[in-house]
């Protein structure tokens, strides 16, 4: 299982400044993943890149301001089954010396290992309303990122085991190979939204998607295109909140699904 690493240079697109918490701008972790399926896919043609498994965002990763492209980079390693493990590092400076930062990592399974079906699950209506909350107040109070990213829009219909919401992906240029491996990287983005928007109300600190056990991508998202999304909580402790979620087209076809969702308290 030897490591191999490639150096990436990620563009700093305009728009990912909105995604911005307490005045610092973080890349995505939607953008991680898109970025690792990229690399993954580039040198490891055989490698399904729409199943990931085990993921973990270990630390976020601060974006200068007025720069154009960071240099990172992917470390890839082949497991035993065939799998491909596959971080995302950069380089910081300590004192007189230059360390490796991880900020994110998944597994991709080999082609032998993917799972199919879920592919025609329909919505469900929600269970026993007990709050609804605007995106307008959502993006002013409970999550407040920049208009890029303020994806959730409508009302959110939050029960105490469910969350559902409408999601609009914008129109932006995402192009790539990561958007045309993974779809647009908003809706999912929007999903975790409602996710810590329903965890709020349940614990006293803002919840960040620190890894999830599985994601499966049945039909990519595009730009420009509205979805839905289902939130389920299934554990909660005060340090942990653990969700699923699924995300539909406007025909009820199921286009990902997230499963053991792992939101913290995020230091920065």
């Amino acid at each position: 299982m030897t490591a191999v690493r490639f150096p990436v240079t990620l563009a700093i697109q305009p728009w990912f400044y909105d995604h911005a918490f307490g005045g610092r701008a973080v890349l995505p972790a939607v953008e991680t993943l898109r970025l690792l399926a990229a690399t993954v896919k580039e040198y490891y043609p055989e490698i399904v890149v729409r199943h990931m498994t085990m993921a973990r965002f270990a630390r976020f990763l601060e974006l200068p301001p007025e720069t154009g492209s960071i240099k990172l980079m992917v470390e890839c390693a082949r497991e035993d089954k065939g799998a491909i493990r596959a971080a995302l590092f950069s380089r910081v400076r300590f004192k007189a010396m230059r360390r490796m930062i991880e900020h994110g990592r998944v597994f991709f399974p080999d082609t032998e290992t993917v799972a199919h079906g879920e592919n025609t699950i329909s919505t469900l209506p929600i269970k026993k309303i007990m709050k609804k909350i605007s995106a307008k107040e959502i993006y002013t109070k409970l999550v407040p990122f920049g208009p890029a990213y303020q994806t959730l829009t409508g009302t959110l219909f939050l029960s105490t085991e469910e969350a559902r919401g409408t999601l609009q992906a914008p129109s932006l240029p995402t192009t790539g190979p990561g958007t045309e491996l993974l779809g647009s990287p908003f809706p999912l983005d929007g999903a975790l939204h409602a996710a810590c928007v329903h965890g709020q109300q349940y614990v006293d600190f803002i919840p960040f998607p620190v890894g999830f056990g599985k994601r499966i991508i049945h039909k990519p998202t595009r730009p420009g295109k509205s979805y839905s999304t289902l939130i389920t909580a299934r554990a909660r402790t005060r340090e942990e909140l653990l969700f699923d979620l699924k995300i539909f087209d406007e025909s009820e076809k199921i286009c990902e699904s997230v499963t053991g969702i792992r939101m913290r308290h995020v230091l920065f």
